[in-house]
């Protein structure tokens, strides 16, 4: 309760953005969620408590059986209801550039494991056995120092800038007035007049639903385009869509790329919406309705997906929260060169939520090995290279621009390449060393033993 109360503490500003309607629910709101994320780990603190009375496991065994549920425990909380794998324990080493790299071998999951089993050691070797604390100490500097070292290796892999400049527009338009009535104009002409100056790119990115409203049906707005697009440069938005059909109108929450003279080229609609905030689930049995402004209720769009834009690398689309979710953001069949995250944090004003968030794309980036880019509306936005290093960023708050080179991807990571599965098999070794030495041991005392018969 006490981790969760304080790391989504951030929540309860989204609830403040309209006051009067929603206001009294923030606390609640924490709470609950806070309660209901606490099962996870309490789920852990159970499966372990339940094996340690069963069998008779001590020391580092009993270590590595903790590290285990709990990891197993933070899994099942990125997955179950649609998943919230927020503040996983790996990211306690996200601001150490060495310790962060195992991510792309093993993934979050697989760190959250090393780094649980190797805080533990320290207790092991206070209530262990004192003649097993020489061999305790010794295993904890080889994990300290393998976790490092290799980390170290692989940051001498050359992340240099490509030849795609990219242009990051940050409008830092209120929440309360995003959705305002005739604040469409001005949002547009704030974005228009930002993305102006002098100076090359290739790619101009706005944020999550930069334009409140339905881009692809304006034909004036598209035709502004064209003032800030020279030729043959693309513009990357967060816009919401919609489509008529049979059953009614779908609405999406979309990234959408448009060329000069104003045409749409491709798109990407949001496969994994926030609950509450995008639909409300089971909306037929709760009395419960949608925290944000909007005709109804958003449609999942296909799973991840790569898009092909013309001049340019190709590029997995993450919207929002979405860049949470490991292995959940780029399309195994078609790998990208980058990743772009568009978001909108103005929800959480000047809260931890935003510096939280940039956390995991900054995970997703040493995961994949792809450089990822976030265009926010309120912050934080950032370029970030393979190896999650941050190499330009508008913090929370400011209104302006980033213009930098594309970094450079990465040959795929053993995590892009098979997930979690390299997770699990990160588990199944550190148990198999465990029995082999106990094993080892045991044959040692058998043959002692009878030597002493003899």
């Amino acid at each position: 309760m006490g981790q969760f109360g304080f790391g989504i503490s951030w929540i309860a500003e989204s609830f403040y953005v309209d006051t009067e309607r929603f206001g009294a629910l923030a606390i609640p709101a924490v709470a609950g969620l806070s309660a209901g994320l606490a099962i996870f780990p309490a789920i852990a603190a159970m499966l372990f408590a339940t094996i340690m009375q069963r069998r008779t496991v001590s020391g580092i065994s009993a270590g590595l059986l903790l590290a285990t549920c709990w990891v197993a425990a933070e899994w099942l909380r990125g997955h179950v209801l649609t998943g919230f794998p927020w503040n996983l324990a790996a990211y306690a080493l996200l601001d150490h550039a060495a310790l962060r790299q195992p991510a792309a071998w093993v993934g979050s999951y697989g760190l959250s494991f090393l780094t649980v089993f190797i805080g533990i050691l320290p207790g092991v070797l206070l209530v262990d056995a004192p003649k097993k604390r020489a061999f305790v100490l010794a295993l904890f500097g080889v994990a300290v120092t393998g976790l490092g070292g290799g980390g170290v290796l692989r940051l001498r892999q050359d992340v240099p800038p490509t030849d795609i400049a990219l242009r990051v527009v940050q409008g830092n338009v209120p929440q309360v007035e995003k959705w305002a009535p005739g604040s469409r104009e001005s949002t547009l002409e704030k974005y228009l007049r930002l993305s102006a100056p002098p100076g090359r790119f290739d790619l101009l990115l706005w944020p999550e639903t930069a334009f409140p409203g339905f881009l692809d049906e304006d034909a004036a707005a598209r035709t502004r385009l064209s003032t800030v697009l020279p030729d043959d440069r693309i513009l990357l938005t967060g816009v919401p869509d919609r489509l008529e059909g049979d059953g009614g109108t779908r609405y999406f929450n979309t990234v959408q790329a448009y060329d000069s003279s104003g045409e749409i080229l491709t798109g990407y609609a949001k496969h994994h919406l926030v609950p509450f905030g995008e639909y409300v689930p089971l909306r037929g049995w709760l009395p419960i309705e949608r925290l944000t402004e909007g005709l109804g209720d958003f449609t999942p769009g296909p799973e991840p997906r790569t898009l092909a834009i013309p001049g340019a690398p190709p590029v997995a689309v993450a919207i929002c929260y979405e860049i949470i979710f490991p292995g959940h953001v780029v399309d195994d069949l078609f790998r990208p060169d980058w990743i772009f995250n568009a978001t909108n944090d103005a929800w959480f004003g000047t809260s931890i939520g935003p510096e939280q968030h940039l956390a995991s794309a900054r995970m997703r980036a040493v995961e994949e090995g792809l450089p990822v880019v976030r265009a926010a509306n309120t912050g934080i936005s950032a370029i970030i290279d393979a190896n999650g290093e941050i190499v330009a960023r508008l913090d929370t708050g400011q209104t302006g621009v980033i213009d930098a080179n594309l970094p450079t991807a990465l040959a795929p990571t053993p995590y892009a390449r098979f997930g979690d599965w390299t997770s699990l098999a990160l588990i199944c070794a550190a148990w198999a060393l465990i029995f082999a030495v106990r094993l080892t041991k045991r044959r040692s005392n058998t043959k002692y033993s009878r030597s002493e018969e003899s």
